[in-house]
């Protein structure tokens, strides 16, 4: 059944079926959607370069809002906006070198998303962020694909993974989640919201909308091997200070310190 192959994924798509997708009325929205999303986050990220992997959208439209210095797009397939050609599992990339990743539905078309995020943890600088834009295997999308009808729902190829098994395999890799976004470009259709806070009756609806967007950032523990020198002892020195310089009195009358009083110390002539 041929079919088959899309409801197992993780092929690569065609850029004929993804131009026609993503020019249907339901591609456009969630292609729009997506943009927003991006458009709340960029922004607030800091570093030099950013990179895109996986040929969705226009180019570098996606990453139009990102306040940094380089932006490039690796994509699979030869299109507007894509610096270079790749396989996502081998970046040509050097280690800690990108600040922020952006995988658009990438881990949906490839065959070994684990290597995947291996790369992406082996590119990213120590504070870098990765965003992962994905769909929900649970929403009607996923529905339609084991029904054989996931190429009117999605470019075919796809393997939809949720949001608890990507939050497994980034806790493996050290990253910490820190935002999980869902929204709908379909039924349910609800506006963008964060996972948490306060409960209302569209919160039921939530886990079956389309898209969601995964913000995560590496959790790196800082190491030093050089050992902690004690602390001095402050208490002591003052006082033995003050003895000594007390003893020089030869017997004299002394006045009372308000060191002394202040820090509890013995009077020397008591």
């Amino acid at each position: 059944m041929p079919k088959r192959l899309a409801i197992r994924g993780g092929d690569p798509f065609d850029r004929q079926d993804l131009k026609q997708w993503l020019a249907s009325a339901r591609g456009k929205r969630l292609l729009e959607l997506e943009e927003r999303e991006l458009q709340r986050v960029l922004p607030s990220l800091f570093g030099r370069h950013i990179l895109q992997v996986g040929n969705w959208g226009a180019g570098e439209r996606l990453l139009a809002s990102a306040d940094m210095l380089h932006r490039a797009v690796l994509g699979t397939l030869n299109g507007e906006g894509t610096k270079a050609l790749t396989r996502p599992e081998a970046l040509p990339v050097l280690s800690k070198s990108i600040d922020a990743v952006l995988l658009p539905h990438t881990l949906e078309f490839s065959p070994s998303p684990h290597n995947l995020l291996r790369e992406v943890d082996r590119i990213l600088t120590d504070r870098g962020r990765l965003l992962i834009l994905g769909c929900n295997p649970w929403s009607l999308w996923g529905l339609r694909r084991w029904l054989g009808l996931a190429g009117r729902a999605f470019p075919p190829g796809a393997r939809f993974y949720g949001t608890g098994r990507l939050g497994d395999w980034l806790e493996l890799l050290d990253f910490e989640v820190t935002e999980l976004r869902r929204f709908g470009a379909g039924f349910p259709w609800t506006e963008p919201h964060t996972a948490g806070g306060r409960f209302n009756i569209a919160d039921s609806l939530r886990p079956l909308t389309e898209g969601y967007l995964i913000i995560a950032k590496k959790r790196v523990i800082p190491m030093s091997l050089i050992a902690r020198l004690p602390r001095a002892q402050v208490r002591p020195m003052v006082g033995g200070a003050l003895g000594g310089v007390a003893t020089k009195l030869n017997g004299a009358q002394a006045k009372p310190d308000p060191l002394t009083d202040t820090l509890n110390l013995p009077n020397p002539q008591s």
